[in-house]
């Protein structure tokens, strides 16, 4: 059957700045009664840390449906530090890349015909992408226009993130619209919404 999770990501917050802006964003989920201090591992399966903040009494109060009495959320993770973040089931790369400078999609997995990807293409993404990682810089030329561009302006599509921090919602239902504007609000950046199962 598997777990799922809901992820917020920051696509904004630098490195440096993602483990102070952490702190401040569980501060208020506990405040709120969205979280509770204590921590767990139980259905934790996040790429960075096993473990994560268990719901609190108000978590209802961060989703869109909570008319289910039996639903039982699991923790929060907070994953801090440069990572390209997937949704979906066990996929690892973008399906398509679009270029910031002159709008040209590349694209990596050729659905229907391929469900993979298509490693020449990928290459270059995924080699900015761990230059990125290890440096919080990282090129990719782009395949149409030839232009150098920062991995962090890339628009992987909806499933590929990049960013220094990100929260797991693991076994939670939906987030509700107002919860994550409030959330996006507290982390004062840009950010992406992914679901997946583990």
């Amino acid at each position: 059957m598997g777990d799922f999770f809901e992820r917020v990501v920051d696509l904004e917050a630098t490195a440096e700045e993602a483990g102070p802006l952490a702190g401040r964003v569980v501060d208020w989920l506990a405040a709120e009664g969205i979280i509770t201090r204590a921590t767990s591992g139980d259905g934790v399966y996040s790429p960075s840390t096993d473990h994560g903040y268990v719901p609190g009494p108000d978590w209802a109060r961060a989703v869109a449906d909570a008319s289910d009495p039996s639903w039982l959320p699991g923790p929060v993770a907070v994953l801090v530090g440069r990572a390209h973040h997937v949704g979906g089931q066990g996929e690892d790369e973008a399906d398509s890349v679009t270029c910031p400078r002159c709008a040209a999609r590349t694209v990596v997995i050729d659905y229907p015909e391929s469900f993979e990807a298509d490693e020449e293409v990928w290459q270059p993404f995924r080699e900015g992408i761990e230059a990125w990682k290890a440096t919080g810089r990282g090129e990719v030329p782009c395949p149409a226009c030839g232009v150098p561009v920062p991995v962090t302006e890339w628009d992987f599509g909806p499933e590929f993130d990049l960013g220094a921090l990100a929260f797991d919602f693991w076994g939670w239902p939906p987030l509700g619209v107002r919860f994550l504007t409030e959330f996006r609000a507290r982390l004062g950046h840009r950010t992406g919404t992914q679901s997946g199962k583990f």
